[in-house]
């Protein structure tokens, strides 16, 4: 939109519910349920083209179950799906697309997309959300309350290490990688502790040349198949704890370990799976460890995780100065009329659903 430009009008609603993944779906589902209607007391905005959140981008080859869970949709066992029992043969991305768009149609939840948010801002009478969709169009809508649920997809972290600049290999980060067919034969360095590095390096193994794996922090494995139960909730314990104290959010599998599953077992015993510390630098072509060892790389894929995407809530000026968003069951301490789901202990695999119906209850308060 130019300078001259004349400002849209803005359309209101009571709540704003920004992002379509699972903690989007899960607050708009208890909305719906408290008796707010979608698609006009409640607006479901989505900047991406289609059903799934971010599993829709995800590569090919990726299963459910290989490393990745999805949990449930609250209302999803009323349809008769359930992603234990879903079909582990096709791709993630189909899969999860595929239950997402039943959803939503099975609940009316009338989501638009794909549609940018851009920015809120605090404006008489609430909240106003400033929006632009692929062909140029902008709008606003002001609303009593917003639901912020972006997600993390579209912000993923890259560290800077000496020598990045000057590496003439390919450089990627997770949201860029697609199937382990482009790097045959190639020399992979995988940087990262988390499951996607692990997925990377199983998928590569036979594939690529050689493959090495370099991490910031010695992998933690849990010891079992599956997340336990006090791991768990430790880890929610201090996402709580950080989100409340507006810190930047720790990583969750530093906090939990990583379950070996039969899979990630045999890349262990194979010798697949072995992490070596963080190296020192880059150079032309390749890494130099800490110990002075050259290590050859015709890619470096930076598995190392995602930030928050908040970036079209800077006008509210939340950020403290410990780098990260003061937030208290959901909700923002800085802007009440502002909630955060999926956010910090309402993380995906830990918590959106519970965290949905909280958050719709306390939006409910919120407009009383």
């Amino acid at each position: 939109m130019t300078d001259d430009a004349p400002t849209p009008t803005a359309q209101h609603a009571r709540v704003v519910v920004i992002g379509a993944g699972q903690a989007g779906l899960s607050v708009g589902y208890h909305l719906g349920r408290l008796g707010l209607a979608p698609g006009s007391d409640v607006v479901l905005l989505d900047r991406s083209p289609g059903t799934g959140g971010a599993w829709q981008f995800r590569w090919e080859s990726l299963r459910l179950g290989a490393a990745h869970r999805v949990s449930d949709l609250p209302g999803m066992h009323e349809m008769g799906l359930r992603f234990d029992d879903a079909d582990r043969s096709r791709p993630a991305r189909d899969v999860v697309g595929e239950y997402y768009r039943r959803f939503e149609e099975h609940h009316a939840l009338r989501v638009r997309r794909p549609v940018e948010v851009t920015a809120v801002e605090r404006v008489e009478g609430g909240l106003c959300v400033s929006t632009r969709t692929p062909d140029g169009r902008v709008g606003r809508i002001v609303a009593e309350v917003v639901v912020n649920a972006s997600g993390t997809w579209g912000t993923p972290f890259v560290p800077w290490y000496p020598g990045r600049e000057v590496y003439r290999g390919r450089q990627l980060d997770t949201t860029g990688y697609r199937s382990a067919a482009e790097f045959a034969g190639q020399d992979v360095v995988v940087v990262g502790g988390g499951t996607s590095a692990i997925g990377f390096l199983l998928e590569l193994d036979g594939v690529a040349a050689r493959t090495r794996w370099f991490t910031r922090r010695p992998v933690t494995w849990s010891g079992t198949s599956a997340l336990g139960v006090e791991s768990a909730v430790a880890a929610v314990r201090e996402q709580d704890r950080a989100a409340r104290a507006g810190e930047t959010l720790p990583s969750i599998v530093s906090g939990t370990g990583v379950p070996v599953s039969r899979r990630i077992r045999a890349g262990l015993d194979h010798g697949v799976l072995r992490d070596e510390p963080m190296f020192a630098r880059l150079d032309e072509d390749g890494v130099v460890t800490g110990d002075g060892e050259h290590v050859h790389a015709d890619a470096v894929i930076w598995a190392t995780g995602f930030r928050a995407d908040l970036r079209h809530l800077a006008p509210l000026h939340l950020r403290t100065g410990a780098g990260g968003v003061a937030v208290e069951d959901g909700r923002s301490a800085a802007e009440p009329r502002l909630f955060l789901a999926g956010y910090g202990p309402q993380a995906s695999t830990i918590g959106a659903n519970r965290a949905g119906r909280l958050i719709a209850r306390q939006v409910v308060a919120a407009l009383a």
